[in-house]
């Protein structure tokens, strides 16, 4: 029965990620292993549960009930182990992450150093890339997202953090060279740095009070990297254009001055809010649980010293 067992989670994961190979990747198993697991499993069901091409994988119809309950087995078998370690103190093993790149070099690679000193048998993987993997096929525990509310992918708890926006900053010397604007509309007459792919776009809409200003920005330089916004600033090349987490240690440091604090951009520069997804289960295994418990407190804004 034990080998049965293991044969339908293999047979499920190869459902799950379209294919042998990635399932092997997975499993941590060779592809022939994989295929000889699932033609074991098919021969003592006594049906064939694949198609399979050099091109394609496709359930069979009895393929397709066989994995539903496969599915429902596995799932089990992850809500039995996560149980058991909701109720263990020391939670142990490894949770895979997913993060945006600046954002996760920036904001979370240094508040996960709290994490370790709290749960030091714990270890996390933490991948930082700018695609939107899928957290299932890639067994990812969970991941950061950037995004407004509604460009969520569906199928995931998303717990939100807090919200960023977008910032125009330049350098003490820039500002001392050529001036600082004073009104929305002066940056048409500066230099301005920004990201400019995908919804990022020349034109800011600012507010302020109920107010809207429009105004088309140039520039010398776009670059798809915030960080590289923020080095061409720093050499007076500009005013940039970035996320409010990307320009903190600069402002706070004084290398960078905020322009514009009382106005906020809006259009495709409005601000993103920051959420964790995982896919979603009964029982949120505990090593993945005090990750996401930390990561709420360290985005929680504390009161000042003092304050009741």
């Amino acid at each position: 029965m034990a080998s049965m067992l293991d044969e339908m989670v293999v047979f499920a994961k190869v459902v799950e990620q379209r294919g042998f190979a990635a399932a092997a990747r997975q499993l941590k198993m060779t592809a022939s292993a994989v295929s000889r697991s699932v033609a074991r499993l098919e021969s003592h069901l006594g049906v064939k549960l694949l198609n399979r091409t050099t091109r394609s994988l496709s359930l069979t119809e009895p393929g397709a009930d066989v994995y539903a309950d496969c599915s429902r087995l596995v799932q089990a078998a992850l809500d039995v182990e996560a149980q058991g370690g909701r109720h263990s103190d020391s939670p142990t093993g490894t949770v895979r992450m997913n993060a945006p790149t600046v954002f996760g070099e920036l904001w979370l690679a240094p508040r996960l150093l709290a994490f370790f000193a709290r749960w030091p048998a714990l270890q996390i993987k933490l991948e930082l890339n700018d695609r939107m993997i899928d957290l299932v096929d890639e067994g990812v525990d969970l991941a950061i997202r950037l995004a407004l509310p509604e460009s969520l992918p569906p199928g995931l708890v998303a717990r939100p953090l807090f919200k960023t926006t977008y910032v125009l900053v330049a350098s003490p010397a820039y500002l001392q060279a050529r001036g600082a604007p004073q009104t929305p509309g002066q940056l048409a007459g500066h230099p301005c740095i920004y990201l400019g792919y995908g919804p990022f776009a020349d034109r800011l809409e600012m507010r302020r009070d109920g107010a809207l200003e429009a105004v088309r920005i140039s520039g010398p330089l776009t670059i798809n990297s915030s960080i590289g916004i923020l080095a061409t600033v720093d050499g007076g090349l500009g005013i940039g254009i970035v996320p409010d987490y990307t320009a903190a240690a600069g402002l706070r440091a004084g290398t960078l001055v905020r322009l514009f604090p009382d106005w906020t951009l809006s259009g495709c520069y409005t601000g993103r809010t920051v959420h964790i997804v995982y896919p979603p289960t009964r029982h949120v295994p505990k090593k993945v649980r005090v990750l996401i418990d930390h990561l709420v407190e360290v985005a929680t804004p504390q009161p000042p010293h003092g304050a009741q």
